[in-house]
């Protein structure tokens, strides 16, 4: 992660959830995805399903018994409660193997709150591919989600106390494996809530070992 971030839990519980997958999570991380992709006309590029970023307005979650911040156990427990969270992510949220979930947790200062804020992203155990980022914000002893985005792929981070959410991006045909090109959006805590303050688009080339043409986009 970049921005000094601290992750929740260590580097190498990644590497065993996707190395103790069955084929069914496989499969079924495919099936999410082919559905994300299939829909818009030829040459249009496809973002997954309709869920629009929410920036605002969101429920307040009970807090976690600790006095430091929510661990990954905890934090998965914060989106399972959750009612700005979809239902289809929490069906996705499901152990891969054992009781390790697929999420990855980090803290850091994005919205000068009384503590840490918390990034969640929702992977897919297959792929570990994203399909739900949120932003939680310590607020009256508990944690306050205050920023959603359920448009997969998307994976959202910390840079220099901004808050970056980057959206991979198919064209029809493309493999899960294989997008086409990414909407980098960067957004910053304003006035109580995450204001988008520019965003730009990289394609990927079809040629191995080319650098990505990056399209810049304002506003």
């Amino acid at each position: 992660m970049r921005g000094g971030l601290t992750e929740a839990g260590p580097t190498p519980a990644r590497s065993t959830i996707q190395a103790a997958i069955t084929a069914m999570s496989v499969l079924a991380a495919l099936a999410l995805f082919v559905s994300a992709c299939a829909t818009g006309g030829t040459g249009a590029r496809d973002e997954g399903p309709a869920h629009s970023d929410t920036v605002a307005g969101a429920t307040a979650t009970p807090s976690s018994a600790s006095t430091g911040p929510p661990d990954r156990t905890e934090a998965v427990r914060l989106i399972k409660d959750d009612p700005e969270v979809s239902a289809e992510v929490k069906r996705e949220l499901q152990p891969c193997v054992g009781d390790e979930y697929p999420v990855d947790v980090s803290y850091g200062d994005l919205t000068g709150g009384s503590g840490d804020d918390i990034i969640v992203n929702v992977l897919t155990c297959g792929d570990v591919v994203g399909v739900g980022s949120y932003v939680y914000r310590k607020d009256d002893g508990g944690y306050r989600n205050v920023f959603r985005a359920e448009e997969p792929p998307v994976y959202a981070e910390m840079d220099r106390g901004d808050l970056v959410v980057t959206k991979q991006v198919y064209e029809k045909g493309d493999p899960v494996s294989d997008p086409s090109g990414e909407n980098v959006i960067t957004y910053r805590w304003t006035s109580g809530r995450f204001v988008k303050e520019y965003s730009w688009h990289n394609d990927y080339s079809s040629v191995v070992g080319d650098l990505p043409t990056v399209a810049p986009e304002t506003g």
